[in-house]
């Protein structure tokens, strides 16, 4: 088993966590982070985009000239794609973007990707991630005495507005409750700081 230190919100040691190797050293698995990560981003999209076909554009219902002895092109519509203001062709549509994932796929991927922020040193735990009122000052002083500098995911065991509130003024900054951590969230983070009962959580679903 992996040992970590526990720090407070001071930044000082209170002590040591023995991590699971399920979880938290587990081989990563790249193409399964890559399906995941993948199907996350399309499920993100709302697919409503649309453009006007030939046959939606208003106008064009009359031949704009006659087909023959003008000396131009024939043309049938104003509204023909190589017209200004016409229809576009093969243009995008509303569709489904949405791909299913698995559960056993969803498991190994966060394996994967909790393990790769222990291969690279980029997984600080905190003994409890708490704040007595809503100040930004406060999270950015505990980010900068852990040692987290850039992007930065904080995962809570509960769901904490105070913390939450705080930290979405801070630009690279994300704070989120264990629950609806995602792997996306994971591998986008330079440093991933957790409280110790989230990790708790992580290997009581995930083991």
């Amino acid at each position: 088993m992996a040992k970590l230190n526990v720090l407070n919100m001071q930044g000082a040691n209170c002590g040591e966590i023995e991590l699971s190797d399920v979880v938290f050293g587990a081989e990563v698995n790249v193409a399964v982070l890559h399906s995941v990560v993948r199907a996350y981003l399309l499920n993100q999209r709302q697919g409503t985009q649309s453009t006007l076909t030939r046959s939606e554009v208003s106008g064009g219902g009359r031949k704009p000239w006659r087909q023959k002895g003008t000396g131009r092109a024939r043309q049938g519509s104003t509204r023909s794609p190589q017209w200004t203001h016409g229809g576009i062709a093969l243009g995008p549509k509303p569709r489904l973007y949405k791909v299913s994932i698995n559960k056993k796929v969803k498991k190994i991927a966060m394996r994967s990707a909790l393990s790769s922020k222990v291969i690279d040193s980029e997984l600080i735990v905190i003994d409890n991630i708490a704040l007595d009122e809503y100040k930004t000052k406060k999270i950015a002083a505990f980010l900068s005495a852990v040692g987290a500098n850039g992007k930065t995911l904080i995962v809570t065991a509960e769901a904490d507005q105070k913390v939450y509130r705080s930290a979405g003024n801070i630009p690279g900054v994300k704070a989120t409750p264990v629950n609806a951590l995602n792997v996306y969230d994971i591998l986008n983070c330079d440093k991933l700081v957790i409280a110790k009962d989230a990790v708790a959580r992580l290997e009581e679903v995930y083991a």
